[in-house]
């Protein structure tokens, strides 16, 4: 959990010096270029895998009331698909017991996430006018190095209490649910639990993805998990299995499958930033939510079935 700190404070002054924004534009314009969208979502978009889906959309405030209802909602759902910087490394650090190298594949899982969003939101909602150009990206508010790491750290530490706080209560939640649910009779001689009823509803989305039917329930019971409370809590549960639950090929296809903030929780941080952001628009983004957690929903996986 430190680490989230020192990444916050290092994207603060690499932001500072000018460094991310030459990154962000970049990476715009490889998704201009090979998927035709306008400059202000491709910066957007492209802000995703670094930032956070409220950090990103900063880069192009000046442009949010400007954007096509197509172009919104892409913002969203590469939003809910992809993970900010400052949980890469946080994500990487769970999963390097049971994963071999799991930054490359978590940074390349949010890489790719991208382009997968816009893929599936350009189907759910097909562009029909102009796109919106703009390629100017704002500045730092640092007057310094040491007053932009000393943003990035305030920053991180206020996100780092927010990650205990949502693990505290997201955790009792959980254990609170299988509690009440333990009063029920037992099915195939084991107590009936979240995760074990996720299981089953999500067993053949993790058997469409490339996972063996004798694995996808337990598969399934991660993704229900990452959808239902959050990626993280998932990504836990997955390195707290015994190695015989899951085999290497699985486990790197749910790394792929279950990195993105497409959850409930995170629907909600999204509806609140965007609409406080862009408060002339509140009640469109408010009816693209859940669209835009569906796209994120089906982006993930679709990589993790790639990849498998």
């Amino acid at each position: 959990l430190p680490l989230v700190i020192v990444i916050a404070a290092l994207t603060s002054l690499l932001f500072y010096w000018g460094v991310l924004q030459r990154v962000v534009k970049l990476f715009s314009l490889l998704l201009e270029k090979t998927m035709g969208i306008g400059g202000a979502l491709g910066v957007g978009a492209a802000g995703t895998i670094f930032l956070g889906m409220i950090e990103a959309p900063l880069l192009i405030r000046p442009y949010l009331a400007q954007l096509t209802r197509s172009e919104l909602f892409a913002l969203m759902a590469t939003g809910m698909s992809c993970i900010a910087g400052t949980m890469l490394v946080l994500y990487a650090t769970v999963l390097q017991t049971i994963i071999p190298d799991s930054l490359g594949h978590i940074l390349t899982a949010s890489v790719i996430h991208a382009p997968a969003a816009l893929l599936i939101a350009s189907v759910m909602l097909p562009e029909t006018q102009t796109p919106t150009l703009g390629h100017q990206l704002p500045g730092s508010g640092a007057r310094g190095s040491i007053d932009a790491l000393t943003r990035g750290t305030w920053e991180g530490l206020q996100l780092f209490w927010n990650i205990v706080a949502m693990l505290i209560v997201f955790v009792a939640v959980v254990k609170l649910a299988n509690l009440g649910l333990a009063a029920l009779p037992e099915v195939g001689g084991a107590p009936v639990t979240l995760q074990r009823g996720l299981g089953y509803v999500m067993a053949p989305v993790a058997w469409l993805i490339g996972i063996p039917w004798a694995e996808a329930q337990t598969a399934g019971s991660l993704l229900g998990t990452k959808i239902v409370l959050n990626e993280f809590l998932a990504f836990m549960d997955m390195a707290a299995l015994p190695p015989e639950a899951l085999s290497e090929h699985s486990r790197l296809i749910l790394a792929y499958a279950m990195c993105s903030f497409a959850n409930f929780g995170s629907l909600g941080i999204l509806i609140a930033g965007l609409g406080t952001l862009c408060p002339e628009r509140r009640g469109e983004i408010t009816g693209l939510g859940l669209r835009a957690l569906v796209a994120g929903v089906l982006a993930s996986p679709m990589t993790g079935a790639v990849v498998g």
